[in-house]
């Protein structure tokens, strides 16, 4: 189940090598190109986004190569 309430949250810094230590959901200030990977999958999908975006999702990873979105944050529990 993705996941949809939070109760932590941290900026992301773009990565790609860094996995986080629990799945996520993302907020994205700054429209651009985001490069995710999701929990189960080790295949990077890469989502056009405008400002304000709110992605229910379970993000494990946020990659830099491919990422153009802005002020990005997960949501975690």
């Amino acid at each position: 189940m993705a996941v949809t309430t939070f109760n932590k949250h941290a900026a992301v810094t773009k990565s790609d090598v860094t996995v986080f230590d629990e799945e996520s959901s993302i907020y994205v200030g700054g429209a651009g190109d985001i490069a995710l990977v999701l929990k189960g999958d080790s295949t990077a999908v890469t989502y056009t986004v405008p400002a304000g975006t709110f992605l229910p999702c379970n993000a494990i990873q946020v990659l830099e190569t491919g990422t153009t979105a802005t002020n990005i944050i997960r949501g975690y529990n």
